[in-house]
């Protein structure tokens, strides 16, 4: 698997298929299995850290994202982000 880097910037697509440019905030292993935080470019530019909207992805082993299923797994993978993030402050 490429190696994911923190200020990639990725396109992907929302639900209606628009195509949304996402940067990646913070990557993390749990379990055997990477998940990325990423937040959507426009708003990083616009707005101070705090108004920023992250959003929470998976990558399968083909280094493709896919959202994360179950709320148990989300739960999981917030909580290790949100430690990640106040270590950083």
């Amino acid at each position: 698997m490429s190696k994911i880097e923190v200020g990639e910037i990725f396109t992907i697509s929302d639900e209606n298929d628009e195509e949304q440019e996402v940067e990646i905030l913070g990557a993390i292993n749990i379990e055997g299995t990477d998940y990325v935080a990423v937040g959507f470019v426009e708003d990083i530019k616009e707005e101070s850290e705090d108004d920023i909207d992250i959003f929470f992805l998976k990558v399968d082993e083909d280094g493709d994202f896919s959202a994360i299923e179950s709320d148990e797994e989300f739960d999981k993978v917030t909580t290790a982000f949100d430690e990640i993030f106040e270590d950083e402050e």
